[in-house]
């Protein structure tokens, strides 16, 4: 019973100490960035009714989503995707706006994946989404906004890889497929499996151009020059469009002066249905999966009433944690904080110290002195709280102060400190 009360459920997890406060360091630093290219920050509910998620939306699948009903009976889940929701409040709240919105959120998101994935069910995430805009330098300013974001947090080296959706759809229309047959080649590539893909699709009487575009599919991978080989596999007019809008992509990134950190992959489709476009993946060293991924979901706020062509994207905080971790980057706050130690007899003094401190933006703890600790035990429990000075009292106007590393240890009058 004992055990069943200190766990947690399997996929979700305690964060606490420095931890919690570098993971609140790193939502602060990426939302100023967001704030900075104009967005304004939303909030969406943490459940909402089953049909904002369900399979016409393209979002999670219904297996994955946590469900619970309300007193009315009605499917209530928690969010598996920020998307959805926004797309919702969007459509609700500004039904006629035609001139872009921007909108950001942070958050978790909860997903019941397969067991012994080693994966969190519960999930921060924090992005933005730019409506009403369905220009090729919304999709650049999207991009360059994750670049933006991702320095912010510290990281120094990474890779958003792009791919555009339309050019695998234009494939598939142009060969003219059978429903089913296209849902395996779009399982294949999902996963990445094109080994699987070249057996299955030998197996069609699918015409050879086609075979040999999607076989094509594993090295449509690097730099820019693979638009040119990509351009050149297809005769498919929806195809050829999707890669004309990379490169308009590509040449307003440059003006950013972020062509170094893209590349492009066309077997990238995402997992979510709604994606109608450009689609992204950010990846650093150190972690198996994607930091960020996003893109363009021109046909979702219609389901929702409102006809708007949309982008976005979603940074997963906890994932870009441990990349920041593994590559030794995530520094710890360089804030210390005061420590004042002090017995009853002077607790007025000590509350006057410590609003002397926290009026000058020092974080300042009051803990009073008790018998049965020892002056070295708040010093070593100092030591845990990035504290960098200790102050004891002496008395009602004197204070002790000892310095973090001890090379200073000197009594001074409260009233003459400068802090």
């Amino acid at each position: 019973m004992r055990e069943t009360l200190l766990s947690t459920p399997e996929g979700v997890r305690d964060i606490y100490g420095q931890e919690c406060e570098r993971k609140h360091q790193l939502i602060n630093s990426i939302e100023e960035v967001l704030h900075l290219y104009g967005n304004k920050d939303i909030e969406t509910p943490t459940f909402e009714y089953f049909g904002i998620f369900n399979s016409d939306t393209g979002s999670a699948p219904s297996n994955e989503m946590y469900k619970f009903f309300d007193r009315n009976n009605n499917t209530l889940v928690l969010r598996p995707d920020f998307t959805p929701s926004i797309a919702r409040c969007v459509s609700k709240y500004f039904p006629d706006e035609e001139l872009p919105i921007r909108l950001c959120y942070k958050g978790n998101t909860f997903a019941s994946t397969e067991r012994h994935q080693g994966k969190l069910a519960e999930i921060t995430q924090i992005g933005s989404e730019l409506i009403n805009d369905d220009s090729s330098a919304a999709d650049a300013e999207t991009i360059a906004c994750v670049i933006d974001c991702l320095n912010a947090a510290g990281l120094e080296e990474f890779q958003i890889t792009i791919g555009e959706v339309e050019y695998f759809k234009g494939i598939l229309e142009e060969a003219n497929l059978d429903s089913k047959i296209e849902d395996k080649i779009r399982d294949y590539i999902q996963v990445k499996n094109f080994f699987g893909l070249s057996e299955y699709i030998s197996g069609t009487d699918m015409a050879e151009d086609t075979k040999n575009a999607l076989n094509s599919l594993a090295s449509l991978f690097g730099g820019e020059d693979i638009l040119d080989k990509a351009e050149s596999l297809t005769k498919s007019e929806s195809a050829i469009q999707a890669i004309e809008r990379l490169r308009k992509v590509y040449t307003a990134l440059k003006y950013y002066e972020y062509e170094d950190y893209v590349s492009f992959d066309l077997s990238m489709i995402n997992g979510y249905d709604y994606y109608t476009g450009v689609v992204f993946s950010g990846y650093t060293y150190a972690t198996g999966n994607p930091i960020v991924k996003g893109g363009r979901y021109n046909s979702l706020l219609a389901k929702f009433g409102k006809d708007a062509p949309s982008i976005g994207f979603s940074i997963y905080v906890d994932e870009l944690m441990n990349g920041l971790s593994r590559q030794g980057l995530d520094k710890n706050s360089d804030r210390k904080g005061a420590l004042i130690v002090y017995i009853i007899e002077h607790q007025e003094s000590a509350v006057r110290l410590a609003r002397m401190l926290r009026e000058k933006g020092t974080v300042a703890q009051l803990i009073r002195k008790s018998k049965k600790h020892e002056e070295d035990e708040y010093m070593t429990y100092s030591d845990m709280y990035d504290v960098g000075k200790v102050y004891i009292l002496q008395d009602e106007s004197t204070v002790r102060i000892i310095s973090a590393d001890r090379s200073v240890d000197e009594e001074k009058s409260i009233d003459d400190l400068e802090v």
